[in-house]
């Protein structure tokens, strides 16, 4: 409110200086309104010269609108009664266009205290006001986007971690409403162990000490259920710098999280598949020169033992040795089996009957220490298996099961049959299994451990108590038949050995079954034989045994010195050995069927995987003397 008298030489200079603002429009009202006054700045915002304004209402200035509704008179009636009257709206210029303004209206009073007028002073804030309806539509836009989003929680919070703001996509992901979270805590987000870990308040120290931060981890939804979860949070501050709060982004990333597992599990199971592929070329090569060596060793010792004397103490020392060379060749065909190069065959066979038919063995075998059980269905399909060496793999397996349980226990044998899709774990091909369970109650495996145990030579028995190639035998047996070894143990928990083997045909496709030879069959007439070998070790025993059998013989150090003596002189049978360079016994062979289709050939080979093996005479090394002459009975019959 104004007041009081003033001296002409101030009013003087007030008129002066009200007449020199262009920012503001100042004028005078008298008290019913009607202008009295008129600055330079009211000409600049209205549009009307002072002659054209001076003596009319001051309410010309409003909208329709608010003239309608009686604001001019509101304004002066509570400028009076109060002293002040202030708002902001709607004015119209002279043109009829409108702008925003910021109005003033003060009553101005005589010495009396009686009212003379009013003082208005109005601004022009159009551009303002369209600077903040800019800004308030795109905070709308905003708002409506991050509530839009489905895919990311997006949800502020307060200095002290006090959620503020939450959008669908924080109700999607987290499963609470905006009404039951906002005003609670974050942390309830963490799990237990993050919260005692102090999770929550080091994420908001590290945001506001380095502006952001981002991590993964578990968190909880509303109804307990845990989710792996992308988040990052940013500090927001004042432009003083003043910390205001933080903006946190969540995302669920669990499908990608199971994803990324899955795609690390495959790449690991490559790897490992690699790994044992490495070394089972390594093994098979290493088993199949030891073999050469052995079939000399033996062949040479057998031979030996015709021609010593009746020498009980000689005979003793050679039954040494022969035993020994045995051992060695048993512990090849391990490393052969591992490296799937082990000659097998397999046949139909009832799974059920075969371990019951073990179970005295392997009682006697292991032992009072350890029990056994069975747990079978009614019936089961046949399996397509090598019988004598599911044998040796079911008692291997089991003796591993009772090395498990130093203070003794029961070893649990079952089976099941389970038909396999695309993409099972064990990785085998889709069709029919019958899997085979050898499951103890014993000390179990680190993970560690189960990662290596079926790598050939690792075993955690002690020196001289095992030779680490059982597991290895059976994951290259099963493995070669078309299965596989499946191994699951926990530490303290005990192990289950799983072989998973695949159920035979309705009609099986073996070849013609060769009929068991008597001694007097294998007696076969003098023959004219070719021996083929790059060994020259194995070619001399070989040479020697056919020698010893009655038999005449041409040595040859290779294929294509076996073939320049198939066109000088007539043979009765080539014996050749399969992994020669430069031409394999089996190319031979195929050489050999267009000029000499007549003559048999016997592939002498410690390899199982030759191609159309099944349609040729193989004899598996090392051999002895009576498994020769055997062959060559059977060629000769056909």
């Amino acid at each position: 409110m104004i007041q009081g008298t003033v001296n002409p030489a101030d009013e003087d200079r007030y008129r002066v200086l009200v007449q020199a603002v262009t920012n503001y429009a100042i004028y005078m009202l008298d008290p019913s309104g009607i202008v009295t006054s008129w600055n330079a700045g009211a000409e600049r915002f209205k549009g009307y010269a002072s002659r054209e304004i001076i003596g009319q209402h001051f309410s010309r200035f409003y909208t329709p609108e608010d003239r309608d509704s009686g604001l001019p008179a509101r304004a002066l009636e509570t400028a009076a009664r109060e002293g002040k009257f202030e708002s902001e709206g709607w004015q119209v210029r002279s043109e009829g266009n409108r702008f925003w303004a910021h109005i003033v209206i003060d009553p101005i009073r005589d010495p009396g205290g009686n009212l003379a007028g009013f003082a208005k002073v109005s601004r022009d804030l159009t551009e303002q006001k369209k600077a903040e309806e800019e800004l308030r539509k795109s905070q709308e836009q905003f708002q409506r986007l991050v509530q839009g989003v489905t895919d990311y929680a997006i949800y502020m919070l307060d200095p002290q971690g006090i959620i503020t703001s939450w959008n669908s996509g924080a109700e999607r992901i987290k499963g609470y409403s905006a009404n039951e979270i906002i005003g609670k805590h974050f942390s309830q987000f963490y799990t237990p162990e993050d919260r005692e870990r102090g999770g929550p308040q080091s994420a908001l120290e590290t945001a506001a000490r380095e502006g952001r931060v981002e991590r993964e981890g578990l968190r909880i939804r509303k109804d307990g259920t845990a989710f792996w979860s992308h988040v990052v949070i940013d500090s927001i501050r004042h432009d003083n710098g003043e910390l205001l709060g933080f903006a946190k982004i969540t995302r669920d990333i669990t499908e990608r999280k199971k994803a990324q597992e899955s795609l690390d599990q495959a790449r690991e199971a490559l790897f490992h598949s690699q790994k044992m592929d490495a070394i089972g070329k390594l093994t098979g090569g290493v088993a199949h020169d030891f073999n050469n060596l052995l079939m000399a060793v033996l062949g040479s010792l057998e031979l030996l033992r015709k021609r010593l004397p009746d020498d009980p103490q000689l005979l003793r020392l050679l039954d040494n040795a022969v035993l020994g060379a045995q051992r060695g060749a048993s512990l090849t065909q391990r490393m052969l089996a591992f490296a799937r190069r082990q000659q097998l065959d397999p046949r139909p066979v009832d799974i059920i009957s075969l371990i019951q038919g073990m179970k005295e063995l392997l009682e006697r075998s292991l032992g009072s220490r350890a029990s056994i059980q069975t747990k079978f269905p009614l019936s089961l399909n046949q399996v397509m298996i090598d019988e004598s060496q599911i044998e040796l793999a079911l008692l291997n397996l089991c003796v591993n099961a009772r090395d498990a349980m130093p203070d003794g226990g029961t070893i649990l044998i079952s089976a099941r049959q389970e038909r396999i899709g695309e993409r099972h774990g064990a990785g085998l091909a889709p069709g029919e299994y019958v899997c085979l369970s050898i499951m103890d109650s014993g000390e179990g495996m680190d993970e560690d451990t189960l990662a290596r145990a079926t790598e050939p030579f690792f075993t955690t028995k002690g020196v001289g108590k095992g030779t680490g190639l059982g597991l290895s035998m059976v994951h290259g047996m099963t493995e070669q038949m078309g299965g596989r070894l499946v191994l699951i143990s926990h530490k303290g928990a005990g192990t289950t050995a799983e072989m998973w083997l695949p159920v035979a045909a309705a009609t099986s496709d073996r070849a013609r079954e060769q009929e068991p030879l008597s001694p007097k069959t294998a007696e076969a007439a003098s023959l004219r034989i070719l021996a083929v070998d790059d060994d020259v070790l194995v070619l001399l025993n070989t040479a020697a045994m056919l020698e010893d059998l009655g038999h005449a013989v041409t040595e040859a150090h290779s294929a294509a010195a076996a073939l320049d003596l198939l066109e000088e002189q007539p043979f009765d049978l080539v014996i050749t050995d399969h992994a020669m360079p430069k031409m394999t016994g089996l190319q031979l062979s195929d050489a050999m069927k267009t000029k000499w289709p007549k003559i048999p050939v016997i592939i002498a080979t410690g390899y199982a995987e030759l191609p159309g093996a099944r349609e040729m005479n193989v004899l598996s090394k090392p051999f002895t003397e009576k498994e020769l002459a055997c062959s060559i009975a059977c060629v000769s019959r056909i």
